[in-house]
């Protein structure tokens, strides 16, 4: 009994792995194939801009209110550690970097897995559910081509554009709390924060980690997308998959990129 209880978890184990290996195959297979079928993406650009629209314009609000709201929390919670090393004039450089290196592209990454990343699951999945992605492959037009890669450059031109913005409200946000609000300096503020924030080492690097950001969330609701079956259950989970996966990525994409960038 015991024995039988083992062999059934075990197989029910390598049942998961090969389930796991064999999606994330597809998955790069997608990758590949959208890469390959972007030249049309790109001759028909109006496509990926209409995308761009859809997946950023659309996601501005909730990308700056939660960076004014982050940067506001930034500058007090910054400000009440640094008065006790006598360093409260340094606050401008703390809520710079904080955003610029670490939160704007990972906050921004998040909050796009979870309204533009959901969206794109889905319609793709309601595409494929009511045989869109079919009929399109019946008159000779390749769904890759004409819905995958459009949505896939939308979202890689997308998330380093919401991620700028985010570090620039969070700014305004932390700006407005610790000179008005708690009587920071305002030059002490604008000086240190020019004097110390480097342009490669922290802007460039946190424009790279947006784009890698970009190129993950917006893979991973192509696939979910494009894998889910065509039921409503099929396409929920999907969805949900999607914003579980692609907060994982993220999270240990930034450590792994972080890790890097701190070794060069």
């Amino acid at each position: 009994m015991v024995l039988h209880k083992i062999k059934r978890l075990l197989s029910k184990l390598g049942a998961g792995c090969i389930n796991k290996i064999w999606r994330l195959g597809a998955g790069g297979r997608l990758f590949w194939l959208t890469l390959i079928s972007s030249g049309e993406s790109f001759r028909r650009f109006r496509l990926t801009i209409r995308e761009v629209y859809f997946t950023g314009v659309l996601s501005l609000i909730i990308i700056l209110v939660s960076a004014f709201f982050v940067g506001m929390v930034l500058a007090l919670q910054g400000y009440h550690t640094l008065q006790k090393y006598g360093s409260s004039e340094a606050i401008g450089v703390l809520v710079a970097l904080a955003l610029v290196r670490e939160l704007g592209p990972v906050v921004t990454a998040l909050l796009f897995a979870g309204r533009a990343g959901t969206a794109i699951t889905a319609e793709i999945g309601l595409m494929k559910a009511t045989e869109q992605l079919s009929a399109m492959e019946m008159m000779a037009v390749s769904p890759i081509a004409r819905v995958i890669a459009p949505r896939f450059w939308a979202g890689v031109i997308a998330m380093p554009v919401l991620a700028t913005l985010f570090s620039m409200v969070g700014i305004l946000g932390g700006y407005l709390v610790a000179v008005p609000l708690i009587g920071v300096d305002a030059g002490a503020f604008w000086s240190q924060m020019q004097a110390n924030v480097d342009w490669e080492f922290d802007i460039l690097n946190g424009v790279f980690k947006s784009v890698v950001f970009g190129v993950a969330c917006t893979m991973i609701a192509l696939f979910e997308g494009y894998d889910a079956p065509p039921t409503a259950e099929g396409v929920s989970r999907a969805t949900t998959r999607t914003v579980v996966t692609s907060s994982l990525a993220v999270l240990g994409l930034d450590f792994i990129l972080t890790s890097f960038m701190i070794a060069v």
